[in-house]
């Protein structure tokens, strides 16, 4: 995919930033990376985010959701529908958690087949951006990805140990 297509779209604040979320997980047909301090707030226990995820994942044996955070206490407590998604799709999804002895990101991103994404600038500062057809930027922001999951854990499983 070219960037003829670019389209940078500015996001005035969490609302924006939420519905530029759905947007870039409709978008994903083979990885999708999300990355956040803690995914509150940001409907990731909604039914619609829970249809596109589970959407997403049913399309391809070979699609891959990966979700990386510093903290996942949110998403253990309060997203009852990833839970769901993480017994039905065990293998093809990953929850990590960034330990707080290493280093972590100070703004959220994620990336949609190393072609889109979305970010804010600062995880205090509602602002942001969506990017569609932007694989420069999007790699970019991909590599940091990567980087960031070396060093995590593993997070949330379906085991009887974990969910």
């Amino acid at each position: 995919m070219t960037e003829e297509n670019l389209q940078h779209t500015h996001l005035d604040g969490i609302a924006d930033y939420t519905a530029a979320l759905d947007r870039l997980c409709s978008l994903a047909r083979h990885d999708l990376y999300l990355y956040e301090r803690n995914f509150e707030g940001l409907g990731f226990n909604s039914e619609v985010r829970y249809q596109t995820l589970r959407h997403f994942l049913l399309a391809n044996p070979l699609n891959r959701l990966y979700i990386l955070a510093n903290d996942t206490q949110y998403l253990a407590t309060f997203c009852a529908r990833i839970a769901i998604l993480m017994r039905q799709f065990d293998s093809r999804m990953a929850i990590h958690r960034i330990p707080s002895n290493r280093p972590q990101g100070s703004e959220p991103f994620s990336v949609a087949d190393s072609t889109h994404y979305v970010r804010r600038f600062h995880f205090d500062d509602p602002r942001g951006m969506l990017a569609i057809n932007d694989p420069t930027a999007a790699g970019s922001l991909q590599s940091r990805f990567h980087e960031m999951w070396s060093v995590s854990v593993p997070a949330l499983s379906v085991t009887t140990l974990g969910l």
